[in-house]
């Protein structure tokens, strides 16, 4: 890959998923990129990205994109929203809401996980939710959906104990049960687009999805998250995730890392 084709993906990241794609990122780059050109029949990834630049084609493009976002993730990641939203959220929430279910995104799903750990730990809990879940990539949408995990997959971040609750064992493979797909709608859509007309949500887990993304994108995003959510509702950011000073919309929850909720001084202006 020359460095020009390394600029023109760098370009094509951020404007269309906003990511920023480094330049340590180079052999990385070209390894995914090599089954995606196999499978859309080039012989090499310098045949495909000389097509791609000469002929831009939309499924193409997002081939390329897809291939590249960073898809890391586990059950239960990092513990501790899933502690607070099950001990003190929902509680709260649903006494607040007065009978009404709990709207629940779970904003960068990837491949399922976290969207299915709140769903385990909300049906554990006993509350009463709706649980929307999306993704940039199609692909990891698809694999969400079927809720098939390998055995290293199914076993980062669940006890056997949840294993043996929630998923059924098949061949080599574990498969969530259909009680538990059936409590989460997957759906492929991108942050940087506006709303739906699909309500706004009480809770949203968006963690570990802006690291890597570009500043003016990240902020665009975070504005859009605010748009689906409601005025007392909660965000969670990765723990180690930061806002920058100019993101009015959201005001830090001391002593919970990660947990933000609007700044009252924001939903009076926007009111």
């Amino acid at each position: 890959m020359t460095d020009e084709d390394f600029d023109r993906l760098q370009a094509l990241m951020a404007s269309r998923a906003g990511y920023r794609l480094s330049r340590e990122r180079l052999s990385l780059a070209e390894h995914r990129l090599g089954p995606v050109a196999r499978r859309e029949g080039f012989e090499t990834v310098a045949a495909m990205l000389q097509s791609l630049w000469a002929r831009p084609v939309a499924s193409l493009g997002w081939s390329v994109i897809e291939s590249l976002l960073n898809p890391e993730t586990w059950f239960n990641r990092d513990r501790a929203p899933f502690q607070t939203l099950t001990r003190d959220l929902l509680p709260a929430l649903s006494k607040a809401r007065d009978g009404r279910r709990v709207r629940i995104l779970s904003a960068g799903c990837s491949t399922g996980q976290e969207a299915y750990s709140v769903a385990m730990a909300a049906l554990e809990a006993g509350a009463e939710f709706e649980l929307s879940a999306i993704d940039l990539n199609p692909r990891a949408i698809e694999k969400a959906r079927s809720g098939l995990y390998t055995s290293f997959e199914i076993q980062r971040g669940l006890s056997a104990a949840a294993m043996l609750r929630w998923f059924d064992q098949v061949e080599d493979q574990w498969r969530a049960r259909a009680e538990l797909r059936q409590r989460v709608r997957f759906d492929a859509v991108n942050l940087l687009d506006p709303p739906a007309d699909e309500g706004r949500f009480d809770i949203i887990f968006c963690r570990h999805v802006m690291d890597d993304m570009v500043p003016a994108q990240r902020q665009q995003a975070l504005e859009l998250l605010e748009q689906r959510l409601v005025d007392d509702g909660c965000l969670f950011l990765g723990q180690d995730e930061r806002l920058e000073d100019d993101s009015v919309a959201f005001r830090a929850v001391a002593g919970r890392p990660g947990l933000y909720v609007k700044s009252p001084a924001f939903v009076r202006r926007a009111a």
